[in-house]
Order: C-alpha cells, then sequence, then structure tokens
C-alpha cells in the first residue's frame, strides 16, 4: 500500500492519483476556515506512532542489489585469492551484464540482469544512494506495484537503449532504472497527477529536473558511462508518466492503469524486435561467443566428474583463454602441470598467458623451466627473450633471441623482437639489421617500418626515418582500404 505524501500514513490498497490521507485533507478544509463536520479535524495518532514496520519494494530492490554485489566480492576474491571490489567486463559478463552479443542473440533475460550488477564499491553507492530517495518518493506517491512496473520497464528500456547505441559496449547498474523513475516523476508533477503543494511540485519539480540535467552532462564528458542508458530509460519514464497522468488518473478505473503499464510493455517490446533487426547483423560473433560459453560449461562439468584428466583441464583452459578469460586460464594451466609436470605445451602456454598479462617475472619462470627441459625448443628461448625484455633486461633477451633464431633461422617475429632490444640498448646498427632481416623474411609490415624508423632516427639518420615513416604510412593506407 502507498503511503500520505504528507503525514506517511498507510492509504488503502488501489490508491492512485492524489496520495494524501483522509485526515490530512480535512486539515487542510479546516485551515482554509471550511465550515462543517467534514472540515472539522479528525483526532489521529501522530505517523510516527501509528505506522507500522514494513519492508517496502524500494527495501528489496536496495537489498537484493547489495547481496548480489557481496556474491560478486565473496567469487571474485576467492578464484583470484586476493580482495578485489571492482570488476572487469569479463568478471560481469558471467552474472548477466547487458551486452550486445548476447542479449540480442537470444539472452533476453539480460536486459533484467544486469540492472542489479556494479562494476565497484563508488558504482553501487551512488546508484543505491540515487534508489533510496528516488525509489522511496515514487513509491509512495505511485503505490508499490505501479512503481515496481515502472522501475522494470524503464530499466529494460534503458538496457535495450545501450544495445542499441552501442551494441559491444558491456552495460551494469540500476541507473537505466533510476533515470526512468527520474522521468516518470518529471511528467507527473509537471501533468498535476500529485495533488501537493505548488510549493513542494515545483521544488520537487526542479530537484529532478537538475538530477537528470547534471547526471546528463557528467555522463557526456566522463569516460566509461553509459549515457546512452540514462537516456533510453529517462525517456521511456517521461512517456510512462506522462500516460499515467492523462490517461489513469485517480478517479479512473484501475484497470486503465494495467492498460497503460502493458501498452508501453508492448511498445518497448516493439522496440527490442527493431533493434534486434537492426544491430543483430552486425554482432554476429556473438554466437561464436555464446557457443564457447556453452563449451566452457560442458567442460567445467567435465573437470568436476574427473578432476584428474589433464586433458580436460588443459582444454577448459584453451576455451577460457579464446574468451579472454586469462585468469581462469592460467589456473587450469597450472592444474595441468600439477598433474602433469612435464607436459611442454602446457607450460608453454602458461607463459604465454603471462606474457599477454605483462606478468615478465612469472613468464620468464615458466619459460626458463621450459628451456631447461627442452634445451632445443626455439619458442622456449623466444618466449624467455620477451620475458626478459618485458622485466628490461634487454641484454640476455638479445642472447636469447640469438638462441632461438640458431635454432630456426626462419623464425617468424624473433627478429623483430630482437631489433626492439637492441634499441633500448642503443645498438642502432644491430636493430636495423634485425629489422631488415624480418622484412626480407616475412615481408612488408607498417609496425616493422615505423620500428625500423625510429632505429633510423636514434642513429641520426633522418632522411632514411622518414622514409620508413612514409613507407609505414602508404602500408596502413593500403590496409585500411
Amino acid at each position: 500500500m502507498a503511503n500520505c505524501v504528507q503525514c506517511g500514513r498507510k492509504l488503502p490498497g488501489l490508491t492512485f492519483g492524489r496520495k494524501i490521507c483522509q485526515w490530512c485533507v480535512q486539515h487542510e478544509a479546516a485551515q482554509r476556515g471550511e465550515e462543517g463536520d467534514d472540515a472539522k479535524q479528525i483526532v489521529m495518532p501522530a505517523p510516527w506512532v501509528e505506522r507500522e514496520a514494513t519492508i517496502t519494494l524500494t527495501n528489496v530492490i536496495f537489498g537484493a542489489n547489495v547481496m548480489v554485489f557481496i556474491a560478486m566480492v565473496v567469487t571474485a576474491s576467492l578464484l583470484a585469492h586476493t580482495f578485489s571490489m571492482d570488476f572487469t567486463g569479463l568478471d560481469l559478463r558471467p552474472w548477466g551484464a547487458n551486452i550486445g552479443p548476447y542479449t540480442l542473440h537470444g539472452q533476453w533475460w539480460r536486459l533484467l540482469t544486469y540492472m542489479f550488477l556494479h562494476g565497484g564499491l563508488l558504482h553501487i553507492v551512488m546508484n543505491m544512494w540515487c534508489l533510496w530517495n528516488l525509489g522511496t518518493l515514487c513509491e509512495s506517491l505511485y503505490g508499490r506495484w505501479t512503481y515496481a512496473a515502472v522501475y522494470v520497464i524503464t530499466g529494460v528500456a534503458g538496457g535495450l537503449a545501450s544495445v542499441a547505441w552501442n551494441p559491444e559496449v558491456l552495460s551494469v547498474g540500476a541507473s537505466g532504472a533510476l533515470f526512468g523513475l527520474t522521468g516518470a516523476l518529471i511528467a507527473s508533477f509537471y501533468l498535476g497527477e500529485f495533488s501537493l503543494s505548488g510549493v513542494s511540485i515545483r521544488g520537487t519539480l526542479s530537484s529532478l529536473l537538475f538530477f537528470a540535467g547534471f547526471s546528463l552532462f557528467f555522463g557526456s564528458v566522463s569516460p566509461g558511462i553509459d549515457n546512452a542508458c540514462h537516456i533510453g530509460g529517462l525517456i521511456s519514464g517521461l512517456i510512462l508518466g506522462a500516460l499515467i497522468a492523462r490517461v489513469a488518473p485517480e478517479q479512473d478505473n484501475p484497470a486503465r492503469r494495467v492498460g497503460v503499464l502493458l501498452f508501453v510493455v508492448l511498445l518497448v517490446s516493439g522496440s527490442a524486435f527493431a533493434i534486434q533487426r537492426w544491430r543483430g547483423p552486425e554482432v554476429q560473433f556473438g554466437r561464436t561467443l555464446i557457443d564457447a560459453d556453452r563449451m566452457i560449461g560442458r567442460l567445467q562439468k567435465k573437470v568436476q566428474q574427473n578432476p584428474q584428466d589433464a586433458s580436460a583441464h588443459y582444454d577448459l583452459a584453451r576455451a577460457y583463454i579464446n574468451t579472454g578469460q586469462f585468469s581462469d586460464g592460467e589456473n587450469e594451466f597450472k592444474r595441468v602441470l600439477d598433474l602433469q609436470p612435464q607436459n611442454a605445451t602446457a607450460r608453454m602456454e602458461l607463459g604465454a598467458v603471462y606474457l599477454r598479462q605483462g606478468q615478465g617475472k612469472e613468464a620468464g619462470d615458466e619459460f626458463t623451466k621450459l628451456a631447461a627441459q627442452e634445451p632445443n625448443n626455439m619458442d622456449a628461448h623466444a618466449g624467455l627473450g620477451m620475458a626478459l625484455a618485458l622485466q628490461g633486461n634487454h641484454e640476455l633477451a638479445v642472447a636469447e633471441y640469438k638462441t632461438a633464431l640458431h635454432l630456426d633461422p626462419q623464425a617468424r617475429g624473433v627478429y623483430y623482437r630482437m631489433g626492439i632490444s637492441q634499441v633500448k640498448l642503443k645498438l642502432y646498427d644491430d636493430a636495423i639489421a634485425s629489422y631488415l632481416k624480418e622484412r626480407e623474411d616475412t615481408g612488408d609490415d607498417p609496425d616493422l617500418e615505423n620500428a625500423l624508423a625510429d632505429a633510423y632516427q636514434g642513429k641520426g639518420q633522418t632522411q632514411q626515418a622518414q622514409e620508413a615513416r612514409d613507407r609505414a604510412a602508404q602500408l596502413r593506407g593500403g590496409q585500411q582500404d
């Protein structure tokens, strides 16, 4: 049930429009000096004496968001073996984040779940502060079930706007629904849905307009904020609030309000269909990602059924790496090596994972073990060279690259890597020779030409450096065409 907006007392069920109790109505009449029994103020207990301690829908939504956040913190901390309250896209995606390749290819439930996910502590604190204020106001004015419908419908609309504007950007947070509440309240206050004093209406409306304007401006100048979701929630909220105020006010049958809500649901559903037709073909790789997730699920079950199956752990590690979940892949490769310490392929893969994450020391340890196990393994020496270069030890890195080239003179990319380390050591003649040899073996490449230009520049050969840069620009132009 709704509460009186002036004194907070409970109102009868299905109270729409004017959210003010009989006590306050008669009290206002008495203050105006109206005569008659109906104008007399009824003696009733004060609101803080009569009101029962009840759980509001705002409390429920607030609690759900907090509980999900706590669950994510615990899960992420256990997997990473370190406490963390900030999440990456890879952390958020399995929990139901909204992202076009998944949402537009059948996982429409993400338009609901994303509203209860947050990327970090500051994110959830700000959204829950807004929810506590906006939700409490909206629930007291609209009533529980209309409030719930506005929250969900506008949140879904905000999620659709997000995947329509940029389908490849991951979106989480309650802000789409919060902007929806803001839009509904702005429309209802402006159109006179709520019977409040003019001063109260003007003050609240000004606050809502300022909040919406400032938040949208802040979102437009700050990186990482999904303003499309905010705008989608706000516009859908304005439409919904206006329809409620005009079509289903207080004196109308409650069925009309249900009709308004269903009409907006149909609009949002139609928008979803149109967006899927528009953006779906652009994110076809979403099917591959979904298939990869399903494969991961199957492999996880296989590993659970037989924890000693090294091949299953290896396949699961590769599946994780293919979807960018490097930390999980790292853990699975470690498990393979626990079961099979001499598995050279798994050790090579683990070293490569460390390199991709910029962990030079860890990568160096794995490649050193692999080189000791297989001294003639070219990839082990090349990988060790990359790990040493990542740690800034370019002299030893060059030595490892030379060993790798001695084992396989045609190894792709090794001359290029060696040239980078030689430039760091200011061995410009050696670097130029390495880059030219790489070009001879593997062909033209714009990155290689830019690296060659840096080597020429370091040696003071300005003309040759400019020629190399011009060649790099021509190669990039050809690639873009």
